[in-house]
């Protein structure tokens, strides 16, 4: 599949039913549109099954209550939906997106407990979301906005509108040479990147941000629980930028970005050693068990 995304052959599941790839539309009133209420799993299949596809889908249900909404399906309802649409666009390895969402209804304004809540799920086939930093490294640029306290924002969602300064911050990453950015949080610390979670080697043992402010990834519990069961030490805790000169290893963790290494940080640069090759050859290894 290649293309623009609104310009595919295909099938998308669209409140129930599956659709043409073309015909899964909405109105431009959509409410989602105007006031980010919406929310949304990234998920992987590999080899026909889609890996952790029910935890996505609880915590599509749960993102959907933080922004005081209720999707009208259950859990088990959105696997089969998303297994049919999988299927019937022939995929066994490929990237999965389900979205609910306040669509066109009988309010238009920041209020919308009138308007009907609409779920679609598409699938496409997609590589490595970092290109060839797989074997390279990655590089990231330092944000230059934020991620906000708890009492702003519902950190613990996956929704649309928490995702405006990811989208500002890659851009300008990319217009640096840079493959994404990382975010320090309200307080200073390390956060995480814009669509990944963030890891550090040190004398072998592995530090990453404690998940206080920001989304605490799938993939991040995956493979902490993996390295754990590994022997490996891991310090979940705050980490001061300024650390950042004391890491030898780095890597990245995200459903898109799986498990990446980076190789500079701004002017900091690390190594992609034999801990974060094992680590990202065994995460392959476990999601296509």
């Amino acid at each position: 599949m290649e293309g623009a995304y609104d310009d595919r052959d295909g099938k998308i599941w669209l409140d129930g039913k599956l659709v043409e790839w073309r015909d899964a539309q909405v109105h431009v009133l959509t409410h989602a549109l105007h006031y980010a209420s919406s929310v949304f799993e990234g998920e992987r299949a590999y080899n026909g099954k889609i890996f952790l596809g029910h935890e996505h889908s609880k915590r599509l249900i749960f993102s959907a209550g933080e922004l005081g909404f209720e999707i009208p399906y259950t859990a088990e309802e959105i696997d089969a939906a998303k297994d049919e649409v999988l299927k019937a666009n022939g995929f066994s390895n490929a990237y999965v997106r389900a979205i609910a969402w306040r669509g066109a209804g009988m309010d238009m304004g920041v209020a919308s407990s009138r308007n009907p809540v609409h779920l679609g799920i598409a699938t496409w086939e997609w590589g490595n979301y970092y290109g060839d930093a797989k074997t390279k490294g990655a590089k990231l640029d330092i944000a230059r906005w934020k991620r906000p306290s708890p009492e702003t924002i519902p950190v613990n969602a996956k929704a649309a509108g928490l995702y405006m300064i990811c989208t500002i911050s890659k851009h300008e990453a990319e217009a640096k040479g840079c493959s994404d950015a990382l975010f320090m949080d309200y307080r200073g610390y390390v956060a995480e990147a814009t669509g990944a979670n963030i890891f550090f080697v040190k004398d072998g043992e592995v530090h990453t941000p404690l998940a206080d402010c920001f989304l605490n990834g799938l993939t991040r519990q995956t493979v902490i629980k993996m390295m754990k069961e590994k022997g490996i030490t891991v310090h979940e805790r705050h980490i001061m930028p300024e650390e950042l000169s004391n890491f030898e290893g780095c890597f990245l963790t995200g459903t898109a970005a799986e498990v990446t290494p980076v190789g500079q940080i701004a002017d900091y640069t690390f190594s992609v050693g034999n801990l974060v090759l094992d680590i990202a050859a065994s995460y392959e290894a476990l999601v296509r068990a």
